[in-house]
């Protein structure tokens, strides 16, 4: 869930966009983002904020993202960090460690461990309210922060705004495939390699608009992905985040606290959308499935 600022001229915005995941990709080589020894799979997680206890279950389709999760939860890796980003009727996240010392001034978003976790997008997870979901930045592989988190406070759609996300999620997948295929690398790369300098305007959009055109292409080309009936049914009714699926890996799911959810969602925040008063993760610990 990077934290992008949002940019009037749209062609620029496209190129920062590209650059800044592009950049990540090259300069932040992961490593090995299996934990060594895998917790027992029975287990829930308990955390407990400043606003009351949450209980999350990790799903075993995503073992790469449970068993990070479930080791550093294990570990108190949580213990004292911040909830930095609140948005109503969307999101609140947590994970960065630069938040535990933090003052109102700090911003945050960009803390994380020297590696990733490799995506996993499963088809029957999806951005129902309620769902707990990795963070990650812009990078084509869709790989996920090491350790930064949302969990989806979500809004309820019509079917109207069903299609619209469905667009925002397709043409996310054409940019994607874009960026991936090899015969663009090297635009690609000369794009990043301008920005990077920070000169030459004209150039980068000159660039970014031809990689657009190529999206453009690719999103015409298809293929297309379209919501489930059942998960159409599900956000017209319970509610979610239904742009971000395909997207963001969802690897669990809150099953008791979500009132703790809604109290967090609601809070008054900054302009980048920190509570104005810290909302913090106290504790959590492993417990045994009910």
């Amino acid at each position: 869930m990077s934290q992008i600022p949002f940019f009037k001229n749209k062609t620029f915005y496209f190129a920062y966009s590209l650059v800044v995941f592009l950049a990540f990709v090259y300069s932040c080589k992961p490593e090995n983002s299996k934990t060594k020894e895998a917790p027992a799979l029975t287990q829930d997680v308990e955390m407990v904020t400043s606003k009351g206890t949450i209980v999350l279950r990790l799903y075993d389709e995503t073992p790469l993202h449970r068993d990070n999760y479930l080791k550093l939860f294990g570990e108190r890796f949580y213990d004292s960090i911040l909830f930095h980003r609140v948005i109503e009727n969307f999101m609140i996240q947590s994970g960065d460690p630069t938040s535990k010392n933090s003052v109102a001034t700090d911003t945050l978003g960009n803390g994380d461990l020297p590696y990733t976790i490799p995506a996993e997008l499963v088809p029957s997870r999806y951005h129902k309210r309620g769902v707990l979901a990795a963070a990650r930045d812009n990078n084509p592989e869709r790989a996920s922060s090491s350790t930064q988190f949302y969990i989806v406070h979500g809004r309820t759609y019509t079917d109207s705004t069903l299609t619209l996300a469905e667009d925002r999620i397709n043409t996310w997948l054409a940019d994607n495939r874009v960026v991936n295929k090899p015969e663009n690398k090297a635009l690609v790369h000369l794009l990043e390699t301008l920005y990077q300098k920070g000169e030459n305007t004209d150039s980068i959009q000159l660039i970014s608009g031809q990689i657009q055109e190529l999206s453009k292409e690719e999103l015409a080309k298809g293929p297309r992905y379209t919501i489930p009936e059942m998960h159409r049914e599900t956000y017209k009714t319970v509610g979610g985040a239904a742009h971000l699926d395909q997207n963001y890996t969802v690897f669990g799911e809150v099953i008791s606290g979500m009132a703790v959810v809604d109290s967090i969602a609601i809070q008054s925040t900054d302009s980048l959308d920190r509570p104005l008063n810290d909302i913090r993760i106290l504790s959590t610990r492993l417990i045994d499935r009910k």
